[in-house]
């Protein structure tokens, strides 16, 4: 029996592939159902381009750097491999700040970027008056995509990998959850203790008949190759002329052109040409006009040059820019590594490199929560959404990346039973997980409309500002209802829990317990609360954005337990009422005092003649309660605590409001890389029970740590978002997580993961001078020990 069968004969696939048998594994199986490289590998422009937005992403993509030319020496074929540096060129401010804070992720990654004037781009051909700077790329380079893909075919081969051309899948074969093989186009079956889904355009159709979300839109991508241009520099760099969409580099000579389309052309991979080999679409000079006039003003010799080829061929775009990679969360031993956006043969190597750990361990081998698949929201594989999406997807991947920035397409796939009670408050909408949710509330016309910004006062600053003021005295009301919201029940509900959670679990019936949940190296997979509801019946509260990793997450755990895990999140409306007035104006509405309600304890209450349960909890760092209600009397209640004077406050507050409490957030503070001691959540902690990834924190603990998160104050007024170098004397000592302007504070606040001195304490740490280096510039930052706001919990815990 096959161990492991891989569908997909592109470079995805055959990275894949060539990384498994490089680790010993046996038994493993590549189909493809026409040729090698044959969908969308064989037509790729094959750019090698490191550097990319963020660390994770950057560490990804840098994988191509030594195994492109290792797979020349391992199997002595040529990949076409060739190093040529490249530019990002910028004709707007913003767009330097955007590449100025790559430029600083990329020298922490150990890529050597610099800030360029124009006059010093070394291609003298190109018209450069109207640009204001670019990024220079050493690292960036060409590389043959189906030279590429023989070599790592027949590195696979040697390492006794099984290669099956012209062998087609019907469907995924699943049996009680878990994948078990194939079901082949002849009617044949082949078994197999894993699949890996790397088929490209294709993966979605078999993904959707295995019962699992993909949202992946193929389009039609277009680039043409020139006649022979001679006096270029040779190697000619790759050039990205990101404010007009295009990029350009050299091929033998040629200069390959391309672009990234808006309002890009959906295609259908089931439809009539679907099947074809090496397909070739018809030239759309229409659709490709915007690229050639951008390139001739750009490159004007290119008016005297001919046009030797246009290319159309599909390629597959994700929703949100970024591929989709990992073990799918509703079938066990089944993989994707589909969605590259245009970037699957530099991509290759790295997605072959961490999914092929993944498959042998069965765990994620590093926090990979940028391209996890389960962070996609299943609502939006619908084909409609997806064709929605590419009126904006595709351009976005050039477009300038502002901070906060929401999509237009494709909005109001999920809405709150309140939603039109939050809009007509004034709620300005952005998108959380697909979930609509009010960033702020606007007062007037002039309030709805507010321009992005790079700078660090956001335009929105003062009406976050106005928002949380409101809790000084009164209460403001938080939309929480996208908070994932999971109950577990059963004989074995407190062994499941206790097992997988660093706290204890085995708490009095009412009481809310704020815990991580670990991996076996003591990671942090899961940021959750959770309340003991019965004996035997807990519900987990976290993320919007982790709903599908973490049901995923309790379910592969409650295997042979006796169990059942239960979904909740859209059977609820939670308001969250925060703020100094909130106990006054609760007790109002339920007719009864709730000055006897402890922190972290939840019980049930009658507001406004519904029956909700209220939970003292916040994560503002306020007196306040979660109210949950469900979704047909949460309107009864809504208008209740307006008419009662409470003010509505939005997400962007939410976050200012959090940062300033040191809180930490899964995804960018927290993740399975990052133990609770190393995230400063040791508090959580009970050492007296045994739970998953104990012993690894039982050593972390006794050895000392490496790194530890800290809360920093920045001078000044910078924009913190994530991943900004943190420096001490000179050198990169971490990276911040999150950033945010304090909504009460004023201040200017980051969470970092900072190097520590073995035996080296907080009160040192906090002693130490660090900057943090913001798109440029270099900020003095203190290490705050306690949380600038109500540092001692009095008013969350009064």
């Amino acid at each position: 029996m096959p161990s492991v069968i891989i569908i997909g004969g592109g470079a995805v696939g055959l990275s894949v592939a060539y990384h498994l048998g490089q680790r010993g594994a046996t038994d493993v199986v590549l189909l493809e159902r026409n040729q090698l490289t044959s969908g969308t590998s064989w037509h790729a422009a094959g750019i090698v381009g490191p550097l990319r937005a963020t660390a994770s992403m950057t560490r990804l993509a840098s994988h191509a750097l030594t195994l492109f030319p290792r797979l020349e020496e391992e199997t002595g074929m040529s990949t076409g491999y060739r190093r040529t540096g490249g530019y990002w060129l910028a004709r707007v401010p913003e767009r330097m700040d955007e590449l100025t804070r790559i430029c600083s992720v990329g020298r922490h990654m150990g890529l050597t970027p610099s800030i360029i004037a124009p006059q010093d781009v070394a291609i003298p051909q190109l018209a450069l008056a109207d640009h204001v700077g670019a990024l220079m790329v050493p690292e960036d380079a060409n590389v043959n995509p189906v030279d590429l893909c023989m070599a790592y075919a027949r590195a696979a081969k040697n390492h006794g990998v099984m290669i099956r051309e012209n062998t087609g899948v019907r469907r995924i074969l699943t049996q009680h959850g878990r994948a078990t093989g194939v079901e082949l186009t002849d009617g044949s079956t082949l078994a197999a203790d894993k699949v890996v889904l790397c088929a490209g355009a294709w993966s979605k159709t078999l993904a959707d008949a295995a019962g699992v979300a993909l949202p992946l839109q193929a389009v039609e991508h277009m680039y043409i190759v020139t006649e022979p241009m001679p006096g270029f520099p040779n190697p000619f760099p790759v050039v990205r002329d990101l404010d007009r969409g295009i990029y350009v580099k050299g091929d033998a000579g040629r200069l390959v052109i391309g672009g990234f389309e808006p309002d890009a052309k959906p295609w259908d991979p089931q439809g009539p040409e679907g099947d074809r080999a090496f397909l070739e679409m018809p030239e759309d000079w229409d659709q490709f006009a915007p690229f050639m006039e951008a390139a001739l003003a750009l490159i004007p010799q290119l008016a005297e040059t001919g046009i030797q080829r246009f290319m159309n061929g599909p390629e597959s775009f994700t929703a949100d820019t970024r591929p989709y990679i990992g073990e799918t969360p509703e079938v066990d031993g089944l993989y994707v590594a589909a969605g590259m956006n245009s970037v699957g043969i530099m991509s290759s190597a790295g997605i072959g490199d961490v999914l092929a750990d993944w498959i042998i361990t069965g765990e994620e081998p590093r926090d990979l929560w940028g391209v996890d698949i389960a962070r996609a929201d299943p609502r939006t594989a619908s084909g409609a959404h997806m064709r929605e999406r590419m009126r904006e997807a595709v351009s976005d991947l050039f477009a300038v990346h502002w901070p906060f920035k929401q999509p237009r397409a494709g909005r109001g796939l999920r809405k709150s039973p309140l939603h039109d009670r939050w809009a007509a408050q004034g709620a300005v909408f952005g998108l959380t997980v697909g979930w609509e949710r009010g960033l702020w509330y606007a007062r007037n016309e002039a309030e709805r409309d507010l321009p992005y910004s790079v700078d660090g006062a956001q335009p929105w600053q003062a009406l976050a500002e106005r928002e949380a003021a409101v809790m000084q005295h009164g209460a403001a009301l938080l939309d929480l209802t996208p908070f994932t919201k999971i109950d577990v029940a059963g004989p074995d509900a407190l062994v499941l829990l206790n097992h997988l959670a660093a706290a204890q679990m085995d708490v009095g019936i009412g009481r809310a317990v704020y815990t991580p949940l670990l991996n076996s190296r003591g990671g942090i997979e899961a940021d959750v609360t959770v309340t003991r509801l019965a004996a035997d019946q807990f519900r987990l509260v976290s993320g919007a954005a982790t709903r599908r990793r973490d049901l995923a997450l309790l379910r592969r755990a409650a295997k042979d337990r006796d169990v059942t895990i239960t979904d909740r999140t859209e059977d609820f409306c939670v308001i969250g009422v925060m703020g100094a007035g909130s106990r006054s104006m609760l007790a109002r509405l339920a007719g009864e005092d709730w000055t006897d309600f402890p922190f972290s304890t939840s019980r049930a209450a009658t507001i406004a003649g519904a029956t909700c349960l209220a939970t003292r909890i916040s994560y503002v760092g306020e007196l306040g309660w979660e109210i949950t209600i469900a979704n047909g009397e949460a309107p009864q209640v809504f208008d209740a605590l307006i008419a009662a004077g409470a003010k509505p406050m939005g997400h962007h507050a939410l976050n200012g409001c959090r940062i300033e409490k040191g809180y930490r957030h899964w995804g960018h503070d927290l993740g399975p890389e990052i133990t609770p001691l190393e995230a400063g959540l040791g508090f959580t902690i009970d050492w007296a029970k045994d739970f998953r990834g104990k012993p690894a924190l039982e050593r972390q603990r006794q050895q000392g740590l490496t790194q530890r998160m800290v809360l920093l104050s920045v001078e000044g007024s910078p924009l913190v978002v994530h991943d900004e170098p943190v420096m001490e004397h000179g050198a990169v000592v971490g990276l911040t997580t999150s950033g945010a302007r304090g909504a009460r504070t004023g201040l200017t606040l980051a969470l970092a993961l900072v190097k520590v001195a073995p035996g080296e304490t907080a009160a040192q740490t906090a002693q130490r001078n660090f900057e943090v280096e913001i798109a440029g510039s270099r900020y003095k930052a203190a290490v705050l020990a306690r949380p600038p706001h109500d540092p001692r919990g009095e008013r969350m815990t009064a």
